[in-house]
């Protein structure tokens, strides 16, 4: 595998499974009822820990994947002096560096009490996708607009992944529907969902056309350009995440007091779909983000 395939592994791998857990942790966090969040959580633990691992994992092997991107490829990738000079002289090892104390952070949530745990990979998780900021097609401009377009970059990222990772537990919420002991605080859970994702995705669409605005100064046209060609896909791709949303809440939510197993099947199945067009997404911006925005 050449470098700049395995950085883009890397990215992708990465930023997943940040906003995986950000967005699970926080939606646990802030919109779900204690109890019921408890419960979900004990469901939840070990495939969070997998994905934290996966993100701790990531960055250890962003490293040398970057270093013989930036160097004359994978002889370069291990030559301490090399390494050095990425971390420490240029703005992606300061990135780097950011990322990895975001990943310490997540690691050692899982020795926090119980209660702790969520709020801990929530907050790293969070840093995590905030640093991302620091890299990007952000560092082309200077001043006041590079700040804003970082900014702007931070936004996007976090009502992204809020909306991509809440999908997560939701699913499991969405089964605990059934449950005479859960159903009021899952229908709360629902409500809340549902409330905050519209706000998620008008911020998410709104940062969108601001970072296309600032990068491209236009729409995505010319079809020729590798770049706008894949995030013309990834427009796509997201029109199509807010279609499904739309759909999941104003067809599927209202028949759950009408047809309860066909509709809580429908959602699941929606969800489920929009969790994977979400990973594409991912994998396109780790792809068309590290070229030249022609």
């Amino acid at each position: 595998m050449d470098p700049t395939t395995a950085l883009q592994l890397c990215r992708f791998l990465h930023d997943a499974s940040l906003m995986l857990l950000w967005g699970a942790c926080a939606y646990l966090c802030l919109l779900v009822p204690k109890t019921l969040a408890d419960t979900v959580w004990r469901v939840s633990a070990r495939p969070l820990f997998a994905i934290t691992t996966i993100a701790a994992v990531t960055v250890l092997a962003a490293l040398p994947a970057t270093t013989a991107t930036i160097g004359n490829g994978w002889n370069d990738a291990l030559d301490a002096d090399t390494i050095q000079d990425v971390l420490f002289r240029t703005t992606v090892g300061l990135a780097w560096q950011a990322q990895a104390a975001a990943a310490v952070v997540m690691v050692s949530a899982f020795l926090l009490p119980e209660s702790w745990r969520r709020r801990g990979l929530a907050l790293g998780s969070g840093l995590g996708l905030a640093f991302l900021s620091l890299t990007g097609h952000a560092s082309m401009l200077e001043g006041w607009l590079r700040q804003m377009h970082r900014g702007n970059d931070v936004l996007h990222v976090l009502t992204a992944g809020g909306w991509l990772g809440a999908l997560v537990p939701l699913i499991p919420i969405l089964r605990l529907l059934d449950c005479k002991d859960c159903r009021a605080e899952a229908l709360v859970a629902l409500r809340r969902f549902s409330n905050a994702g519209h706000v998620a995705v008008a911020l998410v669409i709104a940062s969108g056309i601001v970072n296309t605005m600032l990068i491209l100064k236009r729409l995505p046209t010319d079809w020729s350009s590798p770049y706008q060609k894949l995030l013309g896909i990834k427009i796509t791709l997201v029109a199509a995440m807010v279609l499904l949303a739309i759909v999941n809440r104003y067809v599927f939510v209202p028949w759950i007091g009408r047809n309860h197993n066909r509709a809580l099947q429908a959602l699941r199945l929606g969800s489920i779909t929009e969790i994977v067009i979400g990973m594409a997404v991912i994998g396109l911006v780790a792809v068309f983000g590290i070229l030249e925005p022609v």
